[in-house]
């Protein structure tokens, strides 16, 4: 492999996202801008924003490998889950109510939607330290994943390139926040679809896979297909359910519907991102479920799971330009998941924490500046988390289970059901929090030395915790509400559904 061109390649992707930083961070003057971009994304804009912040790297090399490991084809149907669920219901259900309450209240951040909804000063600062605090794993998992392609793709120290990582994601951040972030993931967007595309016809090509022909045969092995027991499917399922549902409670996923310009580009956004994920997700999964017909268990198949697609991308004979493409493919995923997961976390804390607390509310320019602040220590924690060596599905379920299975209730049942209460909702957000924190205790526990038997079992278990805290949320949610439920309920809130302010 001719590492120049791939160098080349890299270097020039760098400076493409390095000029549209400084470039569009010119326009990014007030704290508005810097966190929704002015309320101005068109659908295009919006939608591969989305797309871009919802795939990175831990889709392509984590998930894929390991649930093509695990399930063989049957792994195709996380993709196919991530786009109808992840992406075509979601941007259904949510993104034009949730455009609508945060134009109109100028909602900036998740924990401050929480505030106006629920009247819960209480419930904004929790939101605010559970998300800063619970996606560093998530963003840890980017860098874990970027860490095998840098040893594998590239045979270079991962650390090295790990570091280009984050100085890029934090110059993007603090050039401009989400309107350079939103930019630079259209660009990285069409990377992705094109990368993708050529991707698939290339690898279904090569020797390994044989063609049509070749997948018709491994559709028919006990490896391409294997017959299933109830406890692989529960985990499947588990997978599919938490990697489709967990991004309706993820902040940096609901912050794109904030950006959103109006309603027609909220509906056009529905078509465009549902495209991008069965693509996206679709061929991601589609090529970590071929592993088998690469290698076999117990021979030749990579260990760990993380490494199996980088070693498939390595075996298949891409040629240099494209392989060259396919890197910049796993590079604009992630970079642009970090800058979403960066700017969602760094904002909670100044926006929701600091101005919040501070005798005298800060101006505008000090608020970008904490936020920049706040985005750096993220980023030196995330780098930190990713090199615990925790397998990157394990750091991703631990933080989606936690913050979707606290806020996904409160925050998607509120924009249908007024009668919903602060009482409910905190009772909804806890029970959340507590069942999905089960896996995570245990990896500290593990981390700390504890190899009992149960702690090993447990933290592996995040998906299914994750699901069962989203469900056992929303049971709560309703339940408690409908039990503490008051006369004087239907008007308390009725400001959050009709009221306008005025000042960004």
């Amino acid at each position: 492999m001719n590492t120049t061109i791939v160098w080349v390649t890299i270097a020039i992707y760098v400076l493409i996202l390095v000029a549209i930083g400084i470039v569009a961070g010119r326009k990014s003057k007030s704290i508005a801008d810097f966190t929704v971009g002015g309320r101005n994304a068109g659908a295009w804009l919006s939608a591969l924003s989305y797309g871009t912040a919802y795939f990175s790297a831990v889709m392509f090399v984590g998930y894929a490998g390991k649930t093509g490991l695990s399930f063989g084809m049957w792994g195709i149907l996380a993709g196919i889950g991530n786009a109808v669920f992840g992406s075509l219901l979601a941007w259904a259900v949510l993104a034009r109510r949730t455009r609508d309450v945060s134009a109109r209240l100028k909602i900036k951040t998740m924990p401050d939607y929480f505030e106006k909804r629920y009247n819960s000063k209480g419930l904004k600062t929790f939101a605010a330290v559970v998300i800063f605090i619970f996606l560093i794993p998530y963003s840890a998992s980017v860098y874990s994943g970027l860490a095998s392609i840098a040893q594998v793709l590239l045979g270079i120290d991962d650390t090295v390139f790990l570091i280009i990582i984050a100085v890029l994601a934090v110059l993007l951040v603090i050039l401009g926040g989400y309107l350079v972030q939103a930019r630079a993931d259209f660009v990285q967007g069409i990377v992705m679809m094109i990368g993708v595309f050529l991707l698939l016809v290339f690898i279904i090509r090569c020797d390994r896979v044989g063609g049509i022909e070749g997948l018709k045969q491994y559709a028919q092995s006990a490896e391409g297909l294997p017959k299933l027991n109830g406890t692989q499917w529960v985990s499947l399922m588990a997978t599919v359910l938490m990697t489709s549902f967990g991004t309706w409670g993820l902040p940096q996923m609901i912050q794109k519907y904030f950006g959103i310009k109006d309603d027609k580009q909220a509906k056009r956004g529905i078509v465009i991102s549902t495209f991008f994920a069965f693509l996206i997700a679709g061929g991601g999964y589609f090529i970590g479920s071929l592993c088998h017909k690469y290698y076999t268990v117990g021979k030749d198949m990579p260990e760990p799971a993380d490494f199996i697609v980088p070693n498939m991308l390595k075996d298949s004979s891409l040629p240099n330009i494209l392989l060259g493409i396919i890197i910049i493919l796993l590079l604009s995923a992630s970079v642009s998941t970090l800058c979403s997961i960066t700017i969602s976390a760094s904002t909670t804390l100044s926006i929701d924490l600091v101005a919040e607390k501070a005798k005298k509310r800060p101006d505008d320019a000090k608020l970008k500046n904490y936020t920049r602040i706040f985005a750096l220590l993220f980023i030196i924690l995330s780098y930190v988390v990713a090199n615990t060596r925790t397998p990157i599905l394990d750091m991703m379920s631990y933080s989606w289970g936690i913050i979707s299975g606290s806020f996904l209730a409160p925050y998607v049942l509120s924009l249908y059901y007024k009668k919903l209460n602060k009482t409910g909702a905190w009772a909804g957000v806890l029970t959340g929090f507590c069942i999905a924190i089960i896996p995570a205790g245990c990896k500290v526990l593990n981390l700390c030395g504890v190899e009992a038997q149960t702690v090993t079992k447990l933290m592996a278990q995040g998906p299914h915790y994750a699901c069962a805290a989203m469900i056992a949320s929303i049971i709560v949610c309703l339940a408690v509400s409908a039990v503490t439920q008051r006369k004087e309920n239907a008007d308390e809130y009725e400001f959050f559904y009709n009221g306008v302010v005025e000042n960004e």
